[in-house]
């Protein structure tokens, strides 16, 4: 969450030259920024025990893998559109790092709620 926000802080702050490749950028890390408060808030009131008819591993399984996906192409958008202006590098160095972390949660996730489940049985 961190380095998504450093990374929507650094291109907000900065002078742009494409407006629709830093928007896009933006957005997507505000969604994702949002969508993980999302998840953060349904673990923390437990609201996943009352609402059972939803598979909870499986939402949060796709957040992470289409949240990455578009952050990826966002950051690479980006990086492509910086024309070596400082604070647009670091935002897209940032949303890089921020895919990295996605990909290591997303997996962490898959394998704490879809491995250990099959192996306990």
């Amino acid at each position: 969450q961190i380095s998504l926000l450093i990374g929507f802080i650094s291109v907000n702050n900065s002078s742009w030259t494409d407006y629709s490749a830093y928007s896009f950028f933006q957005i997507v890390t505000m969604c994702d920024l949002v969508m993980i408060l999302f998840f953060y808030m349904m673990h923390i009131f437990r609201v996943y025990r009352r609402l059972t008819c939803v598979s909870w591993p499986l939402a949060e399984f796709l957040h992470y893998l289409i949240g990455t996906i578009l952050l990826l192409i966002g950051s690479i958008v980006a990086a492509a559109k910086s024309y070596n202006i400082t604070g647009l590098v670091a935002g897209a160095t940032f949303g890089f790092l921020a895919t990295i972390l996605c990909v290591i949660s997303m997996w962490s996730s898959y394998k704490v709620s879809c491995i250990t489940q099959s192996t306990s049985k």
